[in-house]
């Protein structure tokens, strides 16, 4: 039996700060901790874009901590090439004295799911979510008295985690695999490559009065319609696509257009300042953010905030169905349907189909476009951001009225065969991480037997 003592976290942690005062023109590396206690580089900024004045600097090997988000699992040693970089004050660092406990001997201890609920009580005893270094520092754990029992433990608990790591690793392949495999299919589907059969057995639904020129002629009828009676403002007319961008041979009945010229782009509005004007909410109108949209554009029907008459009146209303996509930030082409009549602020674009545009066509068109809206954002501000106009300049192949509604029948189909694909890894993957908490089950509680 090996021998074990009870100790208090702070017997081998202790806490330092090595503060450092942000220049303006100096470059910051910026350490983030994610839930699965990975410590890594978030970004590189320039001083000037560090809202702060004071930062941190930390040590690599150090044993680091959110006070925000310990008790899920945001916590971990700082790898030796961000030795330098810099946290704020709600992440403390401390020196982890290996005379007594190994660092990661410390990490697998603190994986342990008695460990983070014991995290979780201290949060709701102090009535607060941040776990502050005094209480975080008196916790109290059972430890291996010998460094090399702990060494022991190491390699018993390496060896099982090297066969589970090997699985998890397959199913973040056949994740990732699943989502090229999305992007795959929704290319195929603009390409026409779906649908190749169908236009075959039904050419008289691609020609004359139902090929897509046609088609697009009738929207343009309808938008100045709308704009005479003062429904919508007169846009800056579309150019042509070039040559360039249509070098891909479209099928029979299609044409290359503007995104503009098929769906109507609105911004968002809310031109309050400061926009957490507390006077300006709590009303009956749904008010949503760019935190609200996802990769896949799932329908909205939850919301945090609502305005009053107040903000109302400085917001802009779009109506259920609507299509919003997220322009700032790391977000940036995420999307969302709105599941009711909603509004939001200018960090979002609307967009409405007309009378004879296909919304659900719409939509795949903005997710198969994702990749290079996000590679058409521009810095501003420190942050990513993309123009309205070059929304409406993305070129999109622009098939039959008819032939959309079949495209997306059959997306719709082989997407949910990935989703239940998807979730059958996500599955599996939950396993792994019950097998984790086995390992280190049996091997701390092994130890005190």
């Amino acid at each position: 039996m090996h021998e074990m003592i009870a100790v208090e976290l702070g017997t081998f942690l202790k806490q330092y700060e090595d503060d450092v005062s942000i220049h303006a023109n100096e470059m910051y590396k910026l350490v983030t901790i994610s839930k699965t206690g990975v410590v890594s580089l978030r970004e590189e900024k320039k001083g000037i874009n560090i809202k702060a004045d004071k930062a941190y600097r930390v040590r690599g090997g150090s044993f680091i901590y959110s006070r925000l988000a310990a008790h899920t699992g945001a916590f971990g040693l700082v790898p030796a090439e961000l030795d330098g970089a810099v946290v704020t004050n709600e992440m403390p660092t401390f020196e982890i004295n290996d005379k007594i406990i190994l660092p990661d001997y410390l990490i697998h201890l603190f994986r342990q799911r008695l460990f983070l609920n014991m995290l979780y009580q201290l949060t709701k005893g102090m009535g607060r979510v941040r776990i502050k270094e005094e209480f975080f520092l008196r916790q109290r754990l059972s430890i291996h008295k010998s460094v090399s029992d702990q060494k022991k433990m190491l390699d018993s608990i390496n060896s099982s985690f090297d066969k589970i790591d090997a699985l998890s690793s397959t199913h973040l392949e056949q994740i990732d695999y699943l989502k090229y495999l999305r992007q795959s299919i929704l290319q195929e589907a603009i390409a026409g490559n779906l649908t190749s059969e169908w236009r075959r057995q039904n050419p008289h639904l691609t020609r004359g009065e139902n090929h897509a020129s046609k088609l697009l002629a009738k929207i343009q009828v309808e938008r100045d319609i709308l704009v005479s009676k003062g429904k919508m403002r007169k846009e800056k007319i579309l150019t042509p696509p070039s040559d360039e961008e249509t070098k891909m041979v479209l099928p029979e009945g299609w044409v290359w257009c503007k995104f503009g010229n098929y769906a109507l782009f609105e911004r968002g509005r809310f031109s309050i300042r400061p926009r957490n004007d507390k006077s300006c909410y709590g009303g009956k109108y749904p008010f949503i953010q760019i935190g609200s949209l996802s990769a896949n554009g799932d329908v909205i029907t939850d919301f945090k905030q609502t305005l009053n008459d107040k903000g109302f009146s400085v917001s802009k209303q779009f109506v259920k169905g609507t299509i919003a996509v997220a322009i700032v930030g790391g977000t940036i082409g995420n999307l969302g349907v709105l599941g009711m009549d909603m509004c939001f602020p200018d960090s979002m674009i609307g967009i409405k189909p007309t009378s004879h545009s296909n919304q659900d066509y719409i939509l795949m068109l903005l997710r198969s476009k994702q990749p290079e809206i996000k590679k058409a954002a521009y810095q501003m501000a420190g942050q990513p951001n993309i123009k309205l106009p070059t929304l409406m300049n993305l070129v999109i192949p622009l098939p039959p009225i008819w032939e959309q509604r079949i495209i997306v029948a059959r997306v719709n189909e082989l997407m949910a065969m990935i989703y239940d694909l998807e979730k059958q890894v996500i599955e599996r993957e939950c396993r792994t991480e019950l097998l984790t908490q086995a390992v280190l089950r049996e091997a701390f509680e092994h130890s005190h037997a």
